[in-house]
């Protein structure tokens, strides 16, 4: 059993950054893969990027490679997503979750174990 809380959400302008949170707690959090999805209001939750539980591969989705980055520190039971250049279009709830599966898993059904979510808004 894994339990996560985000934290960094926020408003920003176009173009700034932020840099998200999750904490974990439980026995097999640090073997297993984290990512983090966003869903924008009227739309379907998306994959945005996902780390290996050892921490050496990552995954991204197309449109925030180059801005965002994912790493995570497993002594202290933690994963970050940060965020640069952020745009409008990234505005969302974002939710970082903890896979079961091995490898970079990218379809939130591989995914058992979420967070509360926490709201980025990027204005224009």
């Amino acid at each position: 059993q894994v339990q996560l809380v985000e934290s960094g959400g926020g408003v920003v302008q176009a173009g700034g950054s932020l840099r998200l949170s999750c904490s974990a707690s439980g026995r097999t959090f640090s073997r297993s893969a984290v990512g983090w999805f966003r869903q924008a209001p009227g739309k379907e939750r998306e994959f945005v990027a996902t780390i290996e539980w050892n921490g050496r591969s990552t995954y991204y989705l197309d449109s925030v490679k180059g801005r965002f980055t994912i790493s995570r520190d497993n002594a202290k039971n933690s994963v970050t997503l940060q965020m640069n250049n952020l745009k409008p279009e990234d505005t969302a709830v974002y939710y970082c979750a903890a896979s079961v599966r091995p490898g970079l898993p990218s379809s939130q059904y591989d995914y058992p174990y979420w967070g509360q979510g926490t709201q980025v808004t990027v204005s224009s």
